[in-house]
């Protein structure tokens, strides 16, 4: 290939480059706009924004709404904010998704080093399970609990989401131990280890992407939730988005739309810190089960 075929192939994948990153950039924008009013507007006095302001920059930047937000709005009948709803859900998420993610270890550990006559018609279950509509859940779930006495208790709406989520953290894992060496189990038996030995000992050390994959998956839907929250949560143990919710709709008078906007802000935040902090390691770790050697 001469020396001007070169420079051209080479200019043309520059010109190339640069438009799909515009492209990119023109998307990203537009994806970005509706969290950029968000923000513009939560620190915004809300008489500027019934100005008809709302996607100017803030004249008079304010954090009361925030502040509102998250300690004094009227959300039902007591002016508590946000705040103990943001515990109630970390009460909830936190038990919930280890719990899912151990189980879901312990099922594809199972089903791959440990196979057993019928195991996969039970994995077949299981996954059918992670296409069930929320709502067809609603009322055999709600008796369970009610035989439980985990009503509209925060156990409850960890029982929930546990068994919910199960069904995807016992896929993720089992496609992830089908490639782990077999090998290495039976040597580890030969050596004496024993069920739960190998397993703590052997595969969970190794199994850093996919927990990653697990904990960022179950998090993310367990915090947005809002259907079970709303259906099995009592006022005192009502998530976040419940409570961000009734803080819109309990709003009487005026509007105060600066305060709904900070509210809304401060419940998707948790998850996008996920994604922030541990998002990059989400493809890798479900990409990191899919390739032998």
């Amino acid at each position: 290939m001469s020396a001007g075929s070169t420079d051209t192939a080479v200019r043309t994948g520059r010109i190339t480059r640069t438009a799909l990153y515009l492209v990119l950039l023109l998307f990203a924008l537009f994806y970005l706009l509706p969290f950029a009013i968000m923000v513009i507007n939560s620190v915004k006095p809300l008489t500027e924004i019934t100005g008809g302001n709302m996607m100017a920059l803030p004249q008079d930047w304010t954090f009361d709404p925030w502040v509102k937000a998250w300690a004094t709005a009227q959300i039902g009948v007591d002016p508590t904010g946000l705040k103990p709803y943001f515990w109630n859900s970390i009460k909830m998420v936190v038990p919930a998704v280890a719990i899912s993610t151990i189980l879901g270890a312990l099922n594809g550990y199972v089903l791959t080093k440990w196979r057993f006559k019928y195991d996969t018609l039970i994995f077949g279950f299981m996954l059918f399970a992670c296409f069930i509509p929320f709502q067809i859940v609603l009322i055999p779930m709600a008796r369970i609990l009610g035989l439980a006495g985990l009503a509209g208790s925060t156990p409850g709406l960890v029982l929930v989401h546990v068994v919910y989520g199960l069904g995807f953290t016992t896929l993720y894992f089992k496609n992830y131990y089908q490639v782990f060496p077999t090998e290495l189990v039976r040597a580890a038996q030969i050596d004496g280890a024993g069920f739960f030995r190998i397993f703590w000992r052997l595969l969970l050390p190794s199994s850093g992407p996919i927990i990653v994959v697990s904990v960022i998956w179950q998090f993310t839907n367990i915090w947005n939730d809002f259907l079970f929250g709303a259906s099995f949560a009592d006022f005192d143990s009502q998530p976040m988005t419940v409570a961000l919710n009734n803080l819109v709709q309990s709003s009487t008078g005026v509007k105060e739309y600066n305060v709904h906007f900070a509210g809304a802000i401060l419940a998707a935040l948790p998850t996008l810190l996920v994604y922030i902090v541990a998002g990059r390691y989400f493809v890798r770790g479900l990409m990191a089960g899919s390739v032998k050697g």
